[in-house]
């Protein structure tokens, strides 16, 4: 029987052997870096700069958040402090309010509430003064507890030139009855200055040259 053929790799040297060895090694490496890899390794890059671009984002809206909030806060605040300033001077006359807040302190005080007269404003630089005749009958304490009581309310409310006339004995009690001026304020904003017609020009809708309906006046029955 002959002898089996020897093949070429096993005629090759150790180093001939190893070299070839090395050849394939590395030419498998070369395949999968090329096919499985290279694409793995640019998915990762890819993914790495996404990574970094959503953390970027994600920061810039945690600013924002912040921002946002503070700002939330900082509104609400301007907003409560803008009430309260209100309270104290409004924009506006609020004729109903002003005597609403007296009539009330009137209840609290105990006296009667007899007659009020809203009165002409008087327009200064940055406010107006919004002035009240009233007439009130009680008990000398709760008149001096009426005067109090005013000062106490949110609203500015001065009460001046007081008349005190009249008394009454009712059982054992002195009745007198009060005259006053109460007068609160409210904030004056300039208006923006209006352009000049031009001449010959027709006057304005709804522009009248009668004068204000003088104000109202009331009296409590």
């Amino acid at each position: 029987m002959a002898a089996a053929k020897e093949s070429a790799l096993a005629k090759l040297p150790l180093a001939g052997k190893i070299g070839v060895g090395a050849f394939f090694a590395a030419a498998v490496f070369g395949i999968y870096y090329l096919i499985f890899y290279s694409d793995l390794a640019a998915n990762i890059t890819k993914e790495r700069a996404r990574t970094e671009e959503l953390e970027s984002e994600r920061n810039k809206l945690r600013q924002a958040q912040t921002t946002y909030f503070a700002d939330r806060d900082d509104l609400s605040m301007r907003q409560q402090r803008q009430r309260e300033f209100n309270k104290i001077l409004p924009e506006t006359t609020e004729a109903a309010s002003f005597l609403s807040a007296i009539q009330q302190v009137s209840n609290v005080a105990g006296v009667n509430l007899n007659a009020w007269q809203p009165m002409e404003e008087q327009k200064q630089n940055f406010f107006a003064k919004v002035p009240m005749k009233l007439e009130f009958s009680g008990k000398f304490l709760q008149v001096a507890k009426f005067v109090y009581e005013i000062g106490r309310v949110d609203r500015i409310i001065n009460i001046e030139n007081i008349e005190l006339s009249d008394p009454k004995l009712t059982g054992d009690e002195v009745i007198l009855k009060a005259k006053c001026l109460a007068t609160t304020f409210r904030l004056v904003k300039k208006e923006p200055p209006k352009p000049a017609a031009a001449p010959g020009a027709a006057p304005a809708p709804g522009a009248t040259g009668t004068a204000p309906a003088p104000a109202p006046t009331g009296e409590k029955k």
